[in-house]
């Protein structure tokens, strides 16, 4: 069984997470630059070293660092000294960088197939008449087993949906082409964020991020998320998407002594915000059901109550930095994240939050029996690895030794519902060029003998209109020149 995580520290109490409980989820919570990007990174560090694969997000672009040995300076020193902290055991994680666009990090894909309407439609953003044609089409492919690996299989099956309408409404209903072409629209514009190299094989196998080292160390698995979270709906359904996966594809171990695998979701308020109803049952359903499989969810956001209830109830260990209450909403939120923490009686925990320095943080983590600890204020030890980015250099050496380069790093494009489609329709345009070629010649064949006339079988000719005008007008002019030659000589025989 795995030593207790110690991870704050006051005068009086050492703070400790249980491994054994740490599958019990959690969450990280504080304004914009009271630590918690250092207290994620001291989590992923400790359970990385006890054997425990780790996931975060790399939102603002410095957790790389966890890679690298940290080093001690004099004013890192002086203010453990001061505090009463140990001086961390100096070391890197081993790591591996992702990156959904490929730049910073091995690829990471999905397909199209795979992500499900529920989730396309969140990406999207659809409302319920579209999402409702989206589970249509999904159900055509499934039906006629059209692969749908990346979004111009999924453009070419939704044209062609929208195409048979008439055809498919008896089986699947109607199909509104006005809300096909509100979903084409949403994917051209998904598309310009970059999606097109999201979606796509290889595919991402889930358990290339749950590995240890030869030494026994969990990886630490690094997704480069700066740039993605320009996109934040992208980002969001991206890591539910991951986090669906990993529950699907382990079995059930029950309560481990230490958490198989450990997922950090930051900026987490991202995955709430207006999501439908359906949406937020499925990550409550997923957040209850993966702690049976040995999987620990630490979600990082500002506010507790940026969480639902039916989901934050289920977050059993709990880090809160500090919040400002410079404004009565402010003021609200400082009670609410009070609330939800275990009273202490020598803490007036609602004040005592607003009071809270940098690194330190009110810490309530689960005990032996599964039950809140009380909240204690404590320091937030310091991480033994580096804080702050790693290198380029850095970062291009533990890419070149992950060795996944040959395994995702080149695109693959097999056969799916855009080939079979677009030859589907060639053949039927060339079937219909055929069909329509010995019509056309008839039609221009029948015209051309009415015209010109046409030469019978023995040789025989038959004038044709062009034919019978020019010969009655040449009679007209010979009948006209005979009268005027007949008048003249009348004329002429009548004076003698």
């Amino acid at each position: 069984m795995a030593d207790p995580i110690l991870i704050a520290k006051n005068a009086k109490t050492d703070v400790f997470l249980l491994p054994k409980l740490a599958n019990r989820h959690g969450c990280i919570t504080g304004a914009t630059g009271t630590g918690k990007t250092i207290t994620l990174q001291v989590l992923a560090q400790a359970f990385s070293r006890i054997g425990t694969p780790v996931f975060l997000a790399d939102v603002k672009g410095d957790l790389t660092g966890i890679s690298q040995t940290g080093t001690e300076s004099p004013k890192l020193l002086e203010r453990l000294e001061k505090l009463g902290l140990p001086v961390p055991q100096w070391g890197g994680c081993p790591s591996v960088l992702w990156d959904v666009f490929g730049e910073q990090g091995h690829p990471v894909r999905a397909t199209v197939s795979d992500m499900g309407p529920l989730l396309l439609s969140r990406m999207l953003n659809l409302n319920d008449t579209q999402t409702g044609i989206l589970n249509l089409v999904f159900k055509v492919a499934d039906d006629e087993n059209h692969l749908l690996l990346d979004l111009k299989d999924l453009r070419a099956m939704l044209q062609n949906v929208n195409d048979r309408a008439a055809e498919l409404r008896p089986v699947y209903g109607n199909v509104s082409a006005a809300s096909v072409g509100a979903i084409q629209r949403a994917l051209l514009q998904l598309e310009t964020q970059g999606a097109d190299r999201f979606f796509g094989e290889p595919m991402l196998d889930i358990h290339d991020l749950i590995r240890c080292n030869a030494q026994g160390q969990g990886m630490v698995n690094i997704l480069a998320a700066d740039k993605l979270m320009q996109s934040p709906k992208l980002y969001a359904v991206f890591l539910l998407w991951l986090l669906a996966e990993i529950y699907e594809s382990l079995p059930e171990v029950g309560d481990p002594d230490q958490p198989r695998f450990v997922f950090f979701f930051d900026e987490a308020h991202l995955l709430f915000d207006d999501a439908p109803k359906v949406l937020l049952e499925k990550i409550e359903q997923i957040v209850r059901l993966v702690r049976s499989k040995g999987v620990g969810v630490y979600f990082v956001t500002q506010n507790p109550a940026d969480i639902p209830d039916s989901v934050l109830g289920q977050l059993g260990n709990r880090i809160q930095h500090a919040l400002r209450a410079f404004t009565p909403r402010d003021q609200k939120a400082v009670k609410t994240a009070a609330d939800t923490m275990r009273p202490n009686p020598d803490l007036d925990i609602a004040r005592d939050i607003t009071e809270l320095g940098v690194g330190e943080a009110l810490v309530s983590c689960l005990d032996a029996k599964g039950s809140p600890g009380v909240t204690q204020r404590a320091w937030v030890l310091p991480p033994a690895s580096r804080m702050g980015p790693a290198t380029d250099a850095e970062r291009q050496i533990i890419r070149n030794l992950s060795g996944f380069s040959g395994k995702y790093d080149t695109l693959i494009d097999r056969e799916s519902a855009f080939e079979v489609l677009t030859r589907r329709a060639e053949q039927k345009n060339a079937q219909a060029a055929a069909q329509a070629q010995p019509e056309d010649e008839g039609i221009w064949g029948a015209v051309k003998e009415m015209m010109i006339g046409s030469t019978g079988p023995r040789g025989g000719r038959k004038d044709g209109v062009i034919q019978q005008v020019a010969k009655g007008m040449v009679r007209d002019t010979a009948r006209k020149m005979l009268r005027g030659v007949l008048g003249s000589l009348i004329g002429k025989s009548g004076k003698r």
